[in-house]
């Protein structure tokens, strides 16, 4: 039997931790090095185990799991070891006439001993890559994997344990108990990711300690269909970053559709056309789509999809099996504003269908809501486009495809609002774990007198020209012109 994980674990834990960041280990290029690469060998020689643990979980296609955690996980840490010595290296800083003669610098400090909350849905992309930013930037890290996840919080848990160095590096597994005991302790930066409703817990942990934190939450994000588009490539996009990414249960899935009234069944038909290609007459046999992660949640999405007024709105699909977790692509068509389907994130795989009397009212439906993780735009009209970019607030912006987003290290992600706060990816991961620290070198050459007292007026005229940068005026005052 599993040991009960208490008070005095977390306290310890905490202590322990704390000691190694006091005494330097983690803070050494060597360390982050050797850590990194234990995690290469993680991706490289545990894969199948991962992606049988992902299956076991979630019903996992084993292309999703090797590309969309595995691959993308190699990435990010090939990455970090080829810019981490240009991460850590101080940036230079100019100084001014009020400095003179100095020189000054931003240090990336190691913030200390940071926690991670992981989610379920992605449970080791989305585990391990804040560990990536959190290690590359010198902390110490917990990671808290979800419960929801048993299989793969059981193989982290293992794995970390087996490569990564325990004085710096730990797993805590469990459920509520367990995290509410890590939350009393205090951090030097929590990570969460999963739901708004436990991130304002999460949040409200932190604010104890005047601990930040980074909210890597969700919500409702949009897709905008334009007339214009290509719609058979459009069509399969939209399948592909809904059903085809852990079936609707991800955070940046499409969440509900936006296009003109008579442009709408146009897109329903080409949907269904696009669905049965890829999942067969029967999708609820296809191999290739990720089950409901477990009876909750499939409890949950009957609800939303068996309220009154919105059953009836289903176009396409609608079949359930509560025995295997399975529920059917789902498309709805003008379900009410004020339903539960288009009130909350629906995390799974419906996705209803909002018609317009013409694509400009798409911004004020957008605006009316939370802001969203992702917003996303498919149309060929280049000024539709800039003024989507532009005036939609969201984590991030996507034309003309869905979630691609997700896998450039150069495009930071995170949300806005209600969203989240804070963000990650490549050096984003490491800026994240970090803190910018500003540092200045004076001279003891070229004191000047004319900063202490006794003041008077000549000082006053030549300390605000030089705290001013104008040489002009400096340049008169010495000379008696002013």
């Amino acid at each position: 039997m599993a040991k009960v994980f208490e008070a005095a674990d977390a306290s310890n834990l905490m202590t322990e931790l704390r000691q190694s960041f006091d005494a330097g280990v983690t803070r050494g290029y060597e360390w982050r090095v050797s850590q990194l690469k234990k995690l290469l060998i993680i991706c490289d020689n545990h894969e199948p185990e991962i992606v049988s643990a992902l299956h076991d979980d979630l019903g996992k296609p084993e292309l999703e799991s090797s590309v969309y955690e595995v691959a993308l996980l190699r990435n990010s840490i090939k990455l970090a070891l080829k810019q981490l010595k240009n991460w850590m290296a101080p940036d230079k800083a100019k100084t001014s006439l009020t400095t003179f003669p100095a020189s000054a610098q931003i240090v990336s400090e190691p913030l200390g001993v940071v926690l991670v909350i992981s989610a379920w849905n992605y449970p080791f992309l989305l585990s391990i890559d804040p560990v990536i930013g959190a290690i590359s930037a010198g902390n110490a890290v917990v990671l808290k994997p979800s419960e929801l996840a048993p299989a793969s919080s059981s193989l982290l848990s293992k794995l970390l344990e087996q490569y990564l160095d325990p004085s710096a590096v730990r797993v805590v597994e469990g459920a509520v108990t367990e995290t509410t005991l890590l939350l009393e302790q205090k951090w030097d930066k929590i990570f969460y990711t999963g739901s708004s409703r436990i991130g304002r817990i999460i949040m409200t942990a932190a604010a104890k300690h005047l601990t930040p934190v980074v909210l890597e939450l969700g919500g409702k994000s949009p897709v905008v269909i334009d007339s214009d588009t290509n719609l058979k490539i459009t069509v399969k996009r939209i399948i592909a970053g809904k059903w085809g990414c852990n079936n609707g249960q991800a955070c940046i899935s499409p969440d509900y559709i936006l296009t003109a009234k008579e442009y709408a069944p146009k897109v329903i038909n080409a949907m269904k056309q696009e669905l049965e290609a890829f999942y067969g007459k029967n999708p609820m046999e296809s191999k290739d789509m990720s089950r409901i992660v477990n009876s909750n949640h499939f409890d949950r999405l009957s609800k939303i999809l068996e309220e009154k007024e919105v059953s009836d709105k289903i176009v396409y699909g609608g079949q359930k099996d509560r025995d295997n977790l399975k529920i059917a692509p789902t498309i709805l068509l003008d379900v009410p504003l004020d339903s539960l389907i288009m009130s909350e994130e629906i995390f799974g795989p419906l996705l209803p269908i909002l018609t317009l009397n013409n694509l400009e009212e798409c911004f004020d439906v957008i605006r009316s809501r939370p802001k969203p993780l992702a917003a996303y735009l498919f149309t060929q009209n280049q000024k539709l486009k800039e003024r989507f970019a532009m005036t939609v607030s969201a984590g991030g912006i996507v034309v003309n495809d869905i979630a691609v987003h997700l896998s450039l290290p150069t495009l930071p992600f995170g949300g806005v609002g209600e969203s989240g706060m804070g963000s990650y990816h490549g050096k984003f991961s490491f800026d994240a774990f970090s803190h910018k620290k500003a540092v200045l070198y004076k001279s003891f050459i070229g004191d000047a007198a004319i900063r202490y007292p006794p003041y008077s007026r000549g000082k006053l005229r030549l300390l605000k020209a030089l705290v001013n940068s104008n040489l002009v005026e400096v340049f008169k005052v010495l000379l008696g012109l002013s």
